[in-house]
């Protein structure tokens, strides 16, 4: 999840256009305070400076130093979901011209530290402020599915029904997370579930939470890579795991996709995407989600999925997306996570390890706000 979208120009020029959405104010540490209001509605965001070295980072390093100092505390805002959307709303982009290499493709030893330096911070962390399914994806809320874990059981309810998988039919999950969506398709519908994880930690509770449900006839957890696997399958799901594919590798992954499903068979996946005209800029710089949050991450364009799918063979079948439920879950995430600071950090976490999961978490949220990132749900079938 990510995209560069601080507000940044605005430190160089602060000139508004007829097209520019909502207003902020900023405080310098001098006193000054100044705002700059927009000419179209649009969010109204708030910025303290509290040293001038965050503006020297701007500067200097563009957004990811920008981002560094909020970490540092040089910089805050009262909402910075709200300051993010404003700056994605706009778009406006940093004079800053560092860049920075980007890997397209991360291997198999670097992809399984990538998601250890992630998803390996401890089951207990993510235990503190995820819903009980530890479900870390976007959510699909309905009229009658008002908290996060309804939401979350509806989204995993919605991804089993795009395969159409029936009772004592086999899936394959790439990316099983802890095993939320492998437990509830065994439990609910019967099928037996093959989930691959290159977390051992999610790997080891996953297998706990299959053994407590007296499960483990029905689902498998391994620690393996995607690209190892042989065999086929009657049906394939991977939630929210193309973004650590790596650019270079999104054609293996479709084509690893279709070597794996069985004739007939059926693929839904969830995938996290950035807007096309964004696309070119975003994949030639480092941003402070693939610095610092998801190193490896690459989000797709929407036509990248298709035209990878078409080139494996696959035939898309459905595409939904539904971006405003992800800025949603995201807003709940955060609400839980500081809501669960004190149990968080006696586990081993400092202020500046606060400071950036609060503005990760901020951040995607204003991207999504923003539509300059969405979320898919695509359905897939190999003829």
């Amino acid at each position: 999840m990510s995209g560069e979208t601080f507000p940044t120009a605005y430190f160089l020029n602060t000139r508004t256009t007829p097209r520019t959405r909502g207003g902020v104010t900023i405080a310098l540490p001098a006193g000054l305070r100044f705002t700059v209001p927009g000419r179209r509605a649009g969010p109204a965001a708030s910025l303290e400076i509290r040293n001038w070295r965050a503006l020297a980072r701007l500067v200097r390093e563009g957004g990811v130093g920008f981002a560094d100092a909020y970490r540092d505390g040089d910089w805050d805002s009262p909402d910075l979901a709200a300051l993010v959307e404003w700056g994605a709303r706009n778009r406006f982009q940093s004079s800053a011209r560092a860049k920075h290499a980007v890997s397209t493709s991360p291997g198999r030893a670097t992809s399984a530290a990538n998601v250890a330096a992630h998803y390996d911070l401890g089951n207990d962390f993510y235990r503190q402020w995820l819903d009980p399914t530890l479900s870390y994806s976007a959510a699909l809320f309905g009229r009658e599915d008002g908290d996060l874990e309804s939401a979350q059981r509806a989204k995993l309810r919605r991804i089993l029904d795009l395969t159409g998988a029936k009772p004592g039919q086999h899936i394959l999950e790439i990316g099983c997370g802890w095993g939320g969506f492998a437990l509830l398709a065994a439990r609910e519908r019967g099928v037996r579930v093959t989930a691959v994880t290159l977390s051992r930690a999610q790997q080891d509770y996953a297998r706990r939470q299959v053994a407590e449900a007296g499960l483990q006839d029905r689902v498998e957890i391994l620690l393996r890579d995607y690209r190892d696997l042989t065999g086929q399958y009657d049906h394939a799901v991977s939630i929210e795991m193309f973004e650590a594919v790596g650019e270079a590798d999104w054609p293996v992954f479709f084509h690893t996709l279709r070597e794996r499903l069985a004739p007939g068979g059926r693929a839904a996946l969830q995938v996290i995407t950035i807007r096309p005209e964004m696309f070119p800029r975003y994949r030639a710089r480092m941003d402070f989600i693939r610095r610092f949050v998801f190193p490896g991450g690459m989000l797709p364009p929407p036509a990248a999925l298709h035209r990878g799918a078409a080139t494996a063979g696959l035939r898309v079948l459905a595409d939904e997306r539904f971006g405003a439920h992800y800025a949603r879950t995201l807003s709940l995430w955060r609400e839980r996570f500081e809501d669960a600071w004190p149990r968080i950090a006696p586990l081993g976490f400092d202020e500046r390890f606060r400071r950036l999961w609060r503005l990760y978490l901020a951040y995607c949220e204003g991207g999504f706000r923003a539509g300059n990132i969405d979320v898919h749900q695509i359905a897939l079938a190999r003829p």
